[in-house]
């Protein structure tokens, strides 16, 4: 993911987590129905049902996306300030117990620190499985990434498999760092596939037949919060869709333990070049993970 170069009027507010003046910021007094994104890096922080008006001279929002932000003491022991979780850009301070809200949170966010996607607006990053003018991106998580990539990169439809790393705070994480267990990523496949060709659907199967979706925190002897399953959902109808499977493997005795995540708040960063295609180049078969039918089709 490429960060944006700031101005420094920017950087004052973001990497030197400064305050812009009250009640003269862009999006103070602004109403339009989108997604508040990260100036810096582009993550999707708050969708525009959650901007309310707090009278204090700063967007105020009551609710951020799932897993978009990060709270941390403030600097002056006292405030809860709040950064993207992304790429860790200062946006401003959270505060509770207010009563200005149902949800009694006002995120405090200076204007300066975000950018606006208008709704509707066309967005690779977000846009619904199926548009059949381009390939579209699914992202599973079950196990050893080697074992994942090399049998859905398999099912007919699929472009391509990458191994990578989500679900973590840190950006752009190692292999051994996420091994160590210090940067909360699970090994993540990015799967692009040709909607023409093959559903969302028909890759979420089989990425349900290719593991073991009842155990937790591993695949066969591979052990570790690393390797738990999860699916990273780009939108409402793929979090239905996978709803709508672990419902079924459910009424068959399956006791799923698979994680759904939203994508648009986990960015996928991919894994080192000595992890891409491994069992293709070592001409051997995954040891963790072989296909097992459990739909009944």
């Amino acid at each position: 993911m490429s960060w944006k170069k700031l101005t420094p009027a920017e950087a004052a507010v973001i990497e030197q987590k400064g305050t812009e003046l009250p009640f003269t910021g862009k999006y103070y007094k602004f109403e339009e129905p989108g997604t508040y994104t990260c100036k810096r890096c582009g993550a999707p922080l708050f969708e525009s049902d959650a901007k309310f008006e707090a009278g204090c001279g700063w967007p105020s929002f009551d609710q951020a996306i799932p897993g978009a932000i990060r709270e941390q003491p403030d600097g002056d022991g006292r405030r809860t300030e709040i950064v993207c979780a992304t790429c860790g850009a200062h946006l401003g301070h959270v505060f509770h117990g207010e009563h200005l809200t149902r949800k009694d949170t006002r995120h405090c966010v200076n204007s300066i620190a975000l950018d606006f996607v208008p709704e509707g607006t066309s967005d690779p990053a977000t846009a619904p499985a199926g548009d059949a003018e381009d390939p579209a991106v699914a992202y599973f998580a079950g196990g050893c990434f080697w074992g994942v990539e090399y049998y859905l990169e398999k099912l007919p439809g699929v472009v391509s498999a990458e191994s990578g790393y989500m679900g973590g705070a840190e950006p752009n994480p190692s292999y051994e760092e996420v091994s160590s267990h210090a940067t909360g990523h699970v090994e993540t496949v990015k799967v692009t596939y040709d909607p023409d060709k093959v559903s969302y659907e028909e890759v979420a199967k089989r990425f349900f037949e290719i593991h073991d979706p009842t155990q937790a925190d591993g695949q066969g002897p591979d052990l570790g919060p690393q390797y738990h399953s999860v699916v990273f959902v780009n939108n409402a109808d793929e979090r239905a869709t996978i709803q709508k499977l672990i419902q079924a493997l459910k009424r068959r005795g399956y006791q799923v333990v698979t994680r759904i995540e939203d994508a648009r708040s986990n960015p996928f960063w991919p894994a080192e070049a000595y992890h891409q295609d491994y069992y293709e180049h070592k001409g051997t078969l995954p040891y963790c993970h072989a296909r097992v039918k459990r739909f009944g089709d």
